[in-house]
C-alpha cells in the first residue's frame, strides 16, 4: 500500500488561512454592493441636452453590474431582451425615439433565451452595464441605457 505525504499545518498557517477566508468574506461584499446599481442612480441631473447620466452609470459602463426590478411584458414570447423597469407595468414601455426615453427603464439583451416571468415579479439582473444612444439593427428600437450579456433571476 503506497503512503500518502501529510499535511502539516502549524498553528501560525491555520491562523493566517483563517484570516484570509474572513478577509475575501468582507472585501466580497464591497465589491457587489458597488456593482449594484438602482433606477435612481441612472441619470446625475436634467440639463439644457436633456437627462444626463450619472458619475455612476459612467464608471460601470463596460463592466458587470446587477440591478432589480421588473419585466415589462415582451412584444413576443421568443425574444432576446426584455425591458426592465422600475415598477411593474401592464403594457412594455416602448419609445419611438430616444429623445422620448423615460428615466425608470432599462434594456436587457439576454446571454441566452430564458422563460419570461410574470410582470408583477421582482428579478435581479446581471451583465454588461452600456449607455449612450443606439439603435438595435434587428429591431429598430432605440435606447440609452443596456445591460447586455445579461441573465436574470426571480428575487
Amino acid at each position: 500500500m503506497e503512503k500518502l505525504p501529510s499535511l502539516h499545518l502549524s498553528r501560525r498557517g491555520l491562523i493566517g488561512a483563517i484570516g484570509m477566508l474572513a478577509f475575501a468574506a468582507v472585501a466580497r461584499p464591497s465589491f457587489a454592493a458597488d456593482s449594484l446599481i438602482s433606477f435612481d442612480e441612472l441619470y446625475g441631473k436634467f440639463g439644457v441636452l436633456g437627462l444626463e447620466f450619472s458619475d455612476k452609470v459612467k464608471r460601470l459602463a463596460g463592466k458587470d453590474v446587477s440591478m432589480k426590478g421588473f419585466m415589462a411584458p415582451p412584444l413576443k414570447a421568443e425574444a432576446q431582451f426584455f425591458v426592465l423597469t422600475e415598477v411593474p407595468m401592464s403594457l412594455c414601455p416602448f419609445c419611438s425615439s430616444d429623445t422620448d426615453w423615460p428615466d425608470n427603464i432599462v434594456v436587457v439583451y439576454l446571454l441566452e433565451k430564458q422563460t419570461f416571468v410574470q410582470p408583477r415579479q421582482t428579478i435581479e439582473v446581471r451583465g454588461t452595464l452600456e449607455y449612450g444612444s443606439w439603435m438595435d439593427p434587428d429591431t429598430g428600437f432605440v435606447s440609452l441605457l443596456r445591460i447586455r450579456q445579461a441573465e436574470y433571476s426571480a428575487v
